[in-house]
């Protein structure tokens, strides 16, 4: 993973020098804000969080959109609970607001056709990927599923997704566990992803 890293020969040069150490530690902190565990969508065990931790998680990071989010100027945390429930959040500040804009659509093409592409990948899977609309916070954010099952083991799995966007920033939300589309809490992922979008800055 990516990690973030004058001599002053006049007075001037030195109160120059003074004022930007002042100013370093600001812009240091000047990053957007994640998820707290308890703002995850209610389980019936408690969720827990990692630190926050700089880059992408392994593998790409992003279920359904592998490798679309750069690790520059990327970071993410990853929440579980005491059983298979499970979930990333994702943020990355793009160099540009464009650039922003194109990753948000990337990213929301890669979520709306990921159910065919894992079919394609892994042939006797079954896979859906439906979206649920968009949310009125801040540049927009929208909703995905992708639900799967696979016959010959007989599991069924049930992924929520969001992606949102703040200005530059933009944030990819994941939660997953066992089971079907019904017993996803998806009235409340759409409040986890107001309070991710919301919370960025």
């Amino acid at each position: 993973m990516n990690k973030l890293r004058t001599a002053l020969a006049t007075a001037a040069a030195a109160a120059l020098g003074l004022a930007a150490l002042a100013t370093a530690p600001a812009q240091a902190a000047a990053q957007p804000a994640f998820l707290a565990a308890s703002q995850m969508p209610p389980s019936s065990t408690p969720w827990t969080a990692t630190r926050v931790f700089t880059g992408i998680p392994e593998n790409g990071g992003a279920l359904c959109a592998p490798y679309k989010i750069p690790a520059q100027n990327t970071r993410y945390r990853e929440f579980t609970t005491e059983l298979d429930t499970n979930g990333v959040q994702i943020t990355t500040v793009a160099r540009t607001e464009a650039d922003a804009v194109k990753l948000v659509d990337t990213l929301r093409k890669a979520l709306a056709g990921c159910g065919p592409l894992l079919e394609r990948q892994n042939p006797g899977l079954q896979a859906v990927s439906a979206s649920h609309g968009k949310l009125a916070v801040e540049e927009g954010a929208w909703v995905y599923s992708l639900d799967t099952a696979d016959p010959e083991i007989g599991i069924t799995d049930i992924h929520l997704f969001s992606v949102g966007r703040d200005g530059r920033t933009v944030t990819y939300v994941r939660w997953g566990q066992m089971g079907d589309l019904a017993d996803a809490p998806l009235t409340a992922f759409r409040t986890t992803t107001r309070t991710a979008v919301n919370k960025l800055w």
